[in-house]
């Protein structure tokens, strides 16, 4: 079986032309084209069933394209999602097989320049692919990244994959890709979804759009530590960090995701949105396990007055112990703390907040003690 002399025509002559990239629909039996002259539509005209005809089409291009019939290889789809290296120029070759596979593919290099980053938008428009574009500087510096985060927070309300949320929000938070009213739309649909809470987490931590006072120790701790954060004491920097307003803020919406989350992937990013918040304390360099470990650990350090610059801080901090206390306890804390429970569950709503009470109580007491 062959296509039809029309469709082998005109396929020819648009595979001739300067074509950046081609999409079919095969519900409509219509190939796009994408042409340095505009776009193209070839409406195919089938000599057999639909899903057969489609496969000879996808073999002429790759004839054309690649020398082979065999087409794109896609079932090596998590090679494909590996992101591999490759020139722009053979990633523009896949572009014009009409696989939607080798189109992800090009999604995934590394090497993917903004001008092939339009084409394969072109050709083939999903949350997913956006997600891995806007993950590349160059493609959020250029302009097509403004329409990636229009499509995004567009799909947004239609996403059920709560990991896919976070990362939505996430990339769509970057500078100058939002506006500041839709930053704050985002803020208050946040309250439905706790997952989106964890986005602005992991973006905007110390930028919350939330009004929030500062710890009412806060003017007082300020002063007495304003020597040590001038020498850059790191427990001195992050203490004032968490008591000032942006800090609260950042405390009072992890909170509030322990109290609502629904699923493992909402914790598990939102731990690690707090490992990368206290990054910059040494003793945040090696996690603990359980939140017994980190309390452990903090009593042996504050007893032991071992590191210098922590000796510093107790030195002057000595009304507010507790709340040095705290920080050091959250700092140690990452997703290796949740590794215990859910390695033996894989529950959600409730039931995963239920199991994960002996690690929450206990943090939200420290969480409370530096809000207080």
């Amino acid at each position: 079986m062959d296509l039809s002399n029309e469709d082998k025509l005109r396929l020819n002559v648009l595979l001739a032309q300067d074509t950046k990239a081609i999409r079919i629909d095969e519900s409509k039996l219509i190939v796009y084209a994408l042409t340095s002259k505009g776009n193209v539509k070839v409406q195919l005209n089938p000599t057999c069933k639909n899903d057969k005809y489609i496969r000879i089409v996808k073999e002429l291009l790759s004839n054309k394209i690649m020398g082979s019939p065999g087409g794109y290889p896609v079932y090596i789809k998590r090679w494909t999602r590996m992101g591999q290296d490759r020139e722009n120029g053979s990633l523009q070759q896949l572009l014009l097989l009409g696989e939607e596979e080798a189109i992800i593919a090009v999604v995934h290099a590394p090497a993917l320049s903004a001008e092939i980053a339009g084409y394969a938008w072109w050709a083939y428009q999903s949350a997913e692919n956006a997600r891995r574009l806007l993950e590349k500087s160059n493609i959020v510096e250029s302009q097509l990244a403004r329409e990636l985060t229009e499509f995004l927070l567009e799909f947004l309300p239609f996403e059920s994959d709560h990991r896919a949320m976070i990362d939505s929000v996430r990339l769509c938070l970057q500078p100058e890709l939002m506006t500041e009213q839709e930053v704050r739309s985002l803020w208050k649909k946040a309250r439905r979804k706790q997952s989106l809470y964890v986005g602005f987490l992991h973006s905007m931590p110390d930028n919350l759009p939330i009004v929030v006072d500062a710890n009412n120790s806060f003017d007082e701790v300020k002063s007495s530590l304003i020597t040590l954060c001038r020498a850059n004491n790191p427990y001195a920097v992050q203490l004032i960090r968490y008591l000032e307003p942006k800090g609260q803020a950042f405390l009072k919406t992890v909170h509030q995701v322990l109290d609502k989350a629904a699923s493992q992937d909402t914790i598990v990013s939102m731990f690690l949105a707090i490992e990368k918040y206290n990054d910059d304390l040494p003793i945040a360099n090696l996690k603990t396990r359980s939140i017994k470990e980190a309390e452990s650990r903090t009593d042996l350090a504050l007893q032991n007055r071992l590191e210098p610059e922590l000796c510093e801080l107790l030195d002057i901090a000595t009304n507010i112990k507790n709340k040095v206390r705290a920080m050091l306890v959250i700092a140690q804390l990452g997703e290796i703390t949740l590794n215990p429970i859910f390695g033996l569950t894989d529950a959600l709503g409730s039931v995963m907040r239920k199991k994960l009470k002996p690690l929450t109580e206990p943090l939200n007491h420290h969480i409370d003690c530096l809000l207080k």
